[in-house]
């Protein structure tokens, strides 16, 4: 069997860390649903970034948008474009959507990040305008952002909390849904997912390890990611799966599934498809870019990862603490240096919508 169909069985969704127009108009996306199970989306300025940037496909729309409002500012044809290619990709979906009764077939927008530390009338402002049921709304898990998400979900707007790296934050955010979702008339319409990044604190303790440089610390590289993962994975079941949450299950609250992200492997010594069997389980989404998703179709092997014994992933992250390693302190320079890393790609993004634009009008008047 396809082994990612094999993670539809064993509970977990793959959703696609990635968006272009022709993947939908292709009818890549379609066979991806059918063959893989795909079952969602996620999208940011890094990927549009490359999509708009990179070849002539998204000119005739730009042309489009520009005949009929010349004027229009280039972070606004984003949102046009954005927007017009996230409907249609909702709208391929929404058959997951309804069939899962509103617990999978998501698309995933992000806000503008330069409003990164305050999202709400922006994100009520996406869900407008994009108009569908099954979008999400990304909002990072910063200080600033906690309450714009409990906000939002009484709201009855679903949110992708994104940018989490600790245990700590996933708490805050877990605790922030629960507050929301209480406060929201029908909870049954809200659903939300808390996007836990695993490669990059990879990449930040690896570092820290090498500097101390110690048989003992080498050998702890490539293991703080899916044990910090893991670990966030038993607190999600002690909440949503415990006595005080039954209460609000039964007035329609949904459980906020975790979703893995970040599981592209950064360090090409370690497996390409680690951070899927490493975390493969039920009541889970993990978001893959295309290269991750193929590479698994292809040789990747499924098995309940939070079966086993897992004290290990404490034990992991307990020898990284007495290294004077703290995972709390990473998480934050990490949601900070997430953040500045989208406001660079959207800024980057907007520059080549304005190059394209300039283009597209030399072309014309030629």
């Amino acid at each position: 069997m396809n082994p990612l169909q094999e993670l539809r069985q064993l509970g977990q969704s793959i959703w696609l860390d990635y968006i272009r127009r022709d993947l939908i108009t292709s009818g890549k996306l379609q066979r991806l649903i059918g063959e893989d199970g795909l079952s969602g989306i996620t999208s940011n300025p890094t990927i549009f970034s490359k999509a708009l940037a990179g070849d002539s496909e998204y000119d005739s729309a730009i042309r489009a948008i520009l005949r009929d409002s010349p004027d229009l500012a280039s972070p606004e044809i984003f949102e046009k474009i954005e927007a017009e290619d996230l409907r249609m990709a909702a709208d391929a979906l929404r058959p997951i959507y309804d069939q899962s009764d509103g617990n999978d077939g998501f698309v995933s927008i992000e806000v503008s990040p330069h409003l990164a530390y305050d999202t709400i009338a922006e994100a009520r402002r996406l869900w407008a305008e994009v108009d569908r049921k099954n979008l999400m709304v990304k909002i990072p898990a910063t200080p600033e952002g906690i309450p714009a998400i409990e906000h939002l979900l009484a709201e009855g707007i679903n949110v992708n909390i994104t940018l989490m790296f600790s245990l700590r934050q996933y708490e805050s955010v877990a605790e922030a849904y629960l507050r929301g979702v209480e406060r929201t008339p029908d909870p049954q319409r809200v659903t939300s997912v808390a996007s836990f990044f695993v490669s990059r604190v990879d990449t930040a303790v690896d570092r820290a390890l090498e500097e101390i440089g110690t048989p003992e610390a080498l050998a702890l590289r490539g293991k703080a990611g899916i044990a910090n993962a893991k670990l966030a994975y038993r607190r999600f079941r002690e909440i949503f799966f415990g006595p005080e949450f039954e209460k609000l299950k039964k007035r329609g609250v949904r459980i906020q599934k975790p979703l893995w992200a970040s599981t592209s492997t950064k360090n090409k010594v370690y497996s390409d498809v680690m951070y899927i069997e490493g975390l493969a389980g039920p009541d889970t989404i993990n978001s893959v870019p295309p290269e991750t998703l193929e590479a698994f179709r292809d040789h990747g092997r499924v098995r309940n990862a939070f079966e086993e014994d897992d004290t290990g992933a404490g034990d992991v992250i307990g020898q990284l603490v007495s290294m004077g390693i703290s995972l709390s302190l990473i998480g934050q320079e990490l949601t900070d240096e997430g953040v500045e890393k989208f406001i660079q790609s959207y800024d980057e993004l907007i520059e080549a919508i304005d190059k394209k634009r300039a283009s597209l009008a030399r072309t014309e008047a030629a």
